[in-house]
């Protein structure tokens, strides 16, 4: 299928991250663009707002008779009727990955993968490629708080794209840079083992064109096996000898300062607003990736400090002296370990109130000892029920598996009615609070908001 040849696009589970900005792309390039989603959030509301039709019931009426392309995410059940009524008429099928390698079969790719922290380099990347003037056409895993959104295009023939590893997706992209942020065990419900997961992003630096660079974080197990015919390793600082990275790393008033060094150049006064010494690491990736597109030093610098984050992803929505709340979409042991170890570091002072929402059955259940050992670093621990997404119960599987690892009085086990009532009750008292998951816990984040600013 060419791109030209595609006038309507259909999405089912339009309202997905990585769906949405297919969909903003289609109807940016004149298509005509209509989709379905199990729940209306915020995200669905503004592409109706944008001018694409979304219905919320598997409704066999209300989709269109034949589009050239229908797009799902690989989350729909194989029983979803509409995803049926399609199969058996033989429309042309897509998964959200197939058709980001059609768009990018033609275009100069950044591809950022790895296990956690790929969707703040995205940005991060895409960001400094748009405020410098450089341009691309940027499809992001999270919102950009700087544009409120997770697409936007430019007539320069890059594009800058979050690699997903689920489902292997991944695999399909064709990096001319490519940049692998960590290979943790993840998504072993797809993979099996730690080990295919490891192969996976192997595979992945094989699919570099001829001449293209990688650029992974120092000190990956099986870094010797990756690809590419150019390859820099990068770090938050030169312990192990990375090519790039970050040094002189000071703290100002929530804002981290450093340099960023390598053997041939070296970049001074960067400033980044967005907290968590991880977070100066993926700014270290995203310069060295800017630097190697020719992007000059001092617009480098004025990106970096003009980016203000991503939706969820270490997002201050109170940050105040008396209370700082953080809201982040970690849901990943080493995630919450370098959410929670990152606000300390930036608040010591501050008691330390975690409420995570534990994202899938298997997750919960394959990495249960490192979820207890991460969210023992906070000082108390609000735990709320599994969010079960795609998956049905595992009996035995449940948060208190979790908080059976972790030090006895620390962690309470709370539905989303009794955090908010102990939130209320004790807001004046509350000094650093931190929500983290990847479920439907940023329902609380508003009211949360609400309580602690009342007594502000």
């Amino acid at each position: 299928m060419e791109f030209k040849d595609i006038n309507s696009v259909y999405f089912i589970g339009i309202g997905g991250i990585g769906m949405s900005a297919l969909a903003r792309y289609f109807k940016f390039h004149g298509k005509a663009v209509s989709g379905y989603d199990r729940t209306a959030t915020p995200l669905t509301h503004q592409l109706e707002e944008e001018g694409i039709a979304i219905h919320y019931e598997e409704d066999l009426e209300q989709i269109p008779a034949s589009p050239e392309l229908v797009v799902y995410t690989p989350a729909v059940p194989a029983a979803h009727k509409e995803l049926v009524w399609y199969k058996q008429k033989g429309q042309v099928l897509m998964k959200r990955s197939e058709v980001l390698g059609l768009i990018t079969n033609h275009s100069f790719n950044i591809c950022v993968a790895g296990t956690h922290g790929k969707t703040t380099i995205t940005t991060m990347i895409a960001h400094i490629l748009r405020h410098s003037g450089y341009g691309c056409n940027a499809f992001l895993g999270g919102i950009a708080v700087n544009y409120n959104s997770n697409y936007w295009s430019s007539e320069r023939n890059v594009c800058v794209v979050e690699a997903d590893e689920y489902d292997r997706s991944f695999l399909r992209l064709s990096p001319d840079i490519a940049v692998i942020t960590a290979m943790d065990a993840d998504h072993l419900d797809i993979y099996g083992t730690e080990n295919a997961v490891k192969q996976a992003f192997v595979d992945f630096s094989g699919r570099l064109k001829p001449g293209g660079l990688l650029l992974n974080k120092n000190g990956l197990e099986r870094q010797s096996e990756l690809k590419g015919d150019r390859h820099l390793t990068y770090s938050a600082s030169s312990a192990g000898h990375p090519d790039v990275y970050a040094a002189d790393i000071t703290i100002d008033q929530g804002d981290y300062m450093f340099s960023v060094k390598t053997a041939d150049w070296e970049l001074d006064r960067v400033v980044l607003s967005m907290g968590g010494r991880h977070n100066v690491e993926n700014a270290t990736a995203a310069i060295g990736v800017a630097h190697q597109l020719g992007i000059p030093g001092d617009k480098i610098v004025a990106a970096v400090a003009a980016f203000k984050g991503v939706k969820r992803r270490f997002e201050y929505i109170v940050k105040e002296p008396r209370i700082v709340y953080i809201d982040d979409y970690a849901h990943h042991p080493e995630e919450l370990r370098a959410l929670i170890s990152g606000a300390k570091e930036l608040y010591p002072d501050k008691k330390c109130t975690v409420i995570f929402q534990p994202h899938l059955f298997t997750r919960t259940r394959d990495f249960v000892d490192g979820f207890a050992e991460s969210l023992d670093l906070a000082d108390e621990v609000f735990l709320l029920p599994i969010y079960p997404a795609r998956e049905l119960p595992i009996e035995g599987v449940t948060s208190q598996l979790i908080a059976d690892g972790m030090t006895p009085g620390k962690v309470k086990l709370y539905d989303k009615k009794e955090v908010l009532e102990t939130i209320n009750e004790r807001a004046a008292e509350m000094k650093l609070v931190i929500t983290a998951g990847a479920g439907d816990i940023d329902t609380l984040i508003e009211p949360i908001r609400q309580l602690l600013n009342h007594v502000r």
